[in-house]
């Protein structure tokens, strides 16, 4: 069963009545259903409020990061462990082909039922998931091989053990690996970035956001909490922080802005999938062009032109 948010009810009545007329084979009905439906997602996602794309980023039918390999790879094969403690399954690390590329695939993945959820850590990733992605990025560098990066993820996991195997040191450890690693790196936040869990594999040639995709310092909530101690004022940290991807492509904080449909991802997985690969391939075929020094030195004034302000 499809889950529908509270602005998705017209949406949700629409289709419903799109099926009941399929099912008398009402064919002059579906079509002014279609049509009716077509206006309706247009109203209703052409002015979307920070919150409500909020929820959509935390939409439980939107593809995760597994969703996305599946769909994208071909002949793939997933890398595990970090070669010092375990193998930290909210972090995925998938080698394969896309359109005859051979790429290798960093995802944070949340996990769907409970069971999943657990078993993925609710995509809060341990120091070990960060060093095993590490891993798999020295292993692109060194086959010279296009990395794409795919975030999804509330934050860092904060619990003792992972502070206790130094979970800021292995965050730190990928800033500073992956803005000296040279071969072609793409990032794409698909859902969630929260914090420093999003930024351990955020560093990249290219920092695109899906359309309806969220990429923040704090969650609302927790903003809210700090601010006002009042989870009423979730929807006004939410504006307040600037976290959609129009306010950061605005503040030039990232390179791009994915067209996923408009209906959303959780609505259209084909169109989202479609949509990401065409923007990961031509993104590589542009790298390319550059020689390794050019795309270094470029990757390297992003970064530090990130922050800048005027009086």
């Amino acid at each position: 069963m499809a889950t529908y948010l509270d602005f998705e009810q017209k949406i949700r009545q629409i289709q419903e009545d799109i099926i009941a007329a399929e099912v008398r084979y009402d064919h002059h009905a579906v079509e002014i259903l279609k049509q009716d439906l077509e206006k309706e997602v247009q109203k209703t996602y052409s002015n979307l409020s920070p919150y409500q794309e909020l929820q959509l980023a935390r939409h439980q039918d939107r593809p995760y990061a597994l969703d996305y390999i599946n769909l994208l790879l071909e002949k793939k094969y997933e890398i595990h462990g970090d070669r010092h403690f375990r193998d930290d399954l909210s972090i995925i690390c998938y080698i394969g082909y896309m359109g005859g590329e051979r790429v290798m695939v960093i995802g944070e993945q949340k996990g769907r039922g409970t069971k999943n959820k657990l078993k993925r850590n609710f995509g809060m990733p341990h120091p070990e998931g960060y060093r095993k992605a590490l891993r798999a990025a020295k292993m692109a560098e060194k086959f010279n091989i296009p990395l794409l990066m795919l975030i999804d993820t509330p934050g860092a996991y904060p619990g003792l053990g992972a502070e206790e195997r130094n979970q800021s040191e292995a965050i730190a450890r990928n800033l500073l690996e992956l803005s000296n690693l040279n071969t072609i790196t793409v990032s794409v936040v698909i859902g969630e970035g929260g914090s420093g869990g999003a930024l351990a594999i955020g560093v990249a040639d290219r920092l695109a956001m899906m359309r309806y995709s969220v990429f923040s310092v704090i969650s609302p909530e927790g903003c809210s909490a700090i601010l006002w101690n009042d989870p009423a004022k979730v929807e006004a940290a939410t504006k307040a922080l600037k976290i959609t991807s129009a306010d950061l492509k605005e503040l030039d904080l990232i390179d791009d802005i994915i067209d996923e449909p408009l209906i959303g991802a959780h609505r259209d997985k084909e169109g989202a999938v479609n949509a990401l690969k065409n923007y990961f391939l031509k993104e590589v075929s542009a790298l390319r062009t550059l020689t390794d020094e050019e795309r270094l030195e470029k990757r390297y004034q992003r970064l530090v032109g990130m922050g800048r302000y005027t009086e």
